[in-house]
């Protein structure tokens, strides 16, 4: 079993149309309360509203480091 943010997942290289298939995929294979840091080189919110929309109350999202060059969030299995 992983530990709580053990699991880094940076995003900045991957091509745009596959961050957010990569995230998703990342996020399916935890664990219930397993958690990953996704690393990105922008706020990435409006992934927020997509987790929102397709796995409502199924996570968590904790911002670690807001900007301005990198952005790192916790986001969890509830």
């Amino acid at each position: 079993m992983n530990k709580p943010n053990s699991i880094e997942l940076d995003i900045r290289s991957v091509p745009p149309r596959e961050k957010h298939p990569t995230i998703f995929r990342t996020f399916d294979a935890l664990a219930q309360g397993e958690s990953f840091t996704l690393i990105n080189d922008h706020d990435p919110f409006p992934l927020r509203h997509q987790f929102e929309a397709t796995r409502t109350g199924q996570f968590t999202w904790n911002y670690v480091e807001s900007g301005p060059a990198v952005w790192r969030v916790s986001i969890g299995r509830a």
